[in-house]
């Protein structure tokens, strides 16, 4: 299964107001609630904005309000967040550590779940380089792409990670690429051996990342950290010890992870 790199590219005409209608619906997918003024925090608007918004996606059927007059997906959205709705906690809980590594090293860092043989980015802090790799938050990219994911993937061990790509080909109806899977293989092989993954522009040319994956208090891959870096300093930054910070901060989120079940 080759990968296709991919980065959403900003259109030269952004339609705010759409960009802020989608914003909200990808928040709605990962995290299952979403409060009025959490969404106005979110997107960066007036409280009264957003709640004209999810009025007319709950008018579409995209969204519906529970008892709590919580935001919720609605039937028009499809597959609920992949029973994630804890995934708002998570987040909450390591934004701190995001925030502290991307201070440390100067970069980007990435917080982000899996869901079947996809990631998805819940959070992303932005190092304050001029050439840096940008916000991820939002985006859903291949799992055997993404270094977290892969860190993820490879935790599940390897006939589950195989029957999970059987799978996915049957429900695609396409053959299952035996000659790129033993290849990966031995990506996951060494990512167990090192204790990290990487992505060496898989993604997105120009950006490199090193992923590790993050296990809740009852010892449960439940999400990956990683740390994007322009290939220009990835053997530098590599070098000066970004594993051991990254291992360090995955350490630090465990701790804090102690009491949290993920789905609890």
């Amino acid at each position: 299964m080759p990968f296709k790199r991919y980065r959403r590219k900003r259109p030269s005409y952004p339609i705010a107001s759409v960009d802020n209608a989608l914003a909200l619906l990808e928040l709605l997918r990962d995290f299952g609630t979403l409060r009025l003024s959490d969404a106005a925090l979110e997107l960066g608007i007036s409280r009264s904005t957003a709640h004209r918004l999810l009025a007319m996606l709950v008018y579409r059927g995209f969204a519906d309000q529970d008892a709590a007059h919580r935001y919720i997906p609605g039937p028009a959205l499809g597959v609920a967040p992949a029973g994630m709705s804890w995934t708002a906690e998570l987040r909450r809980r390591v934004h701190p550590h995001l925030q502290a590594l991307s201070d440390e090293l100067d970069e980007t860092v990435n917080l982000m779940v899996r869901a079947g043989t996809q990631v998805r980015f819940l959070a992303t802090v932005q190092g304050s380089r001029a050439v840096r790799v940008g916000d991820r938050q939002g985006e859903v990219m291949p799992a055997h792409s993404a270094s977290a994911g892969k860190a993820m993937l490879a935790q599940l061990g390897l006939p589950a990670v195989k029957d999970l790509y059987l799978l996915e080909s049957r429900i695609n109806g396409a053959e299952f690429d035996q000659s790129w899977f033993a290849s990966f293989e031995q990506e996951l092989i060494a990512a167990n051996r090192r204790g990290f993954a990487v992505n060496l522009e898989e993604t997105e040319v120009g950006a490199n990342a090193l992923g590790v994956a993050i296990r809740d208090g009852a010892g449960e891959v439940v999400a990956g950290l990683s740390v994007s870096i322009p290939p220009v300093r990835f053997r530098q930054m590599f070098e000066a010890g970004v594993p051991m910070a990254v291992f360090a901060a995955r350490g630090r989120i465990e701790a804090g992870l102690e009491d949290f079940i993920a789905g609890q």
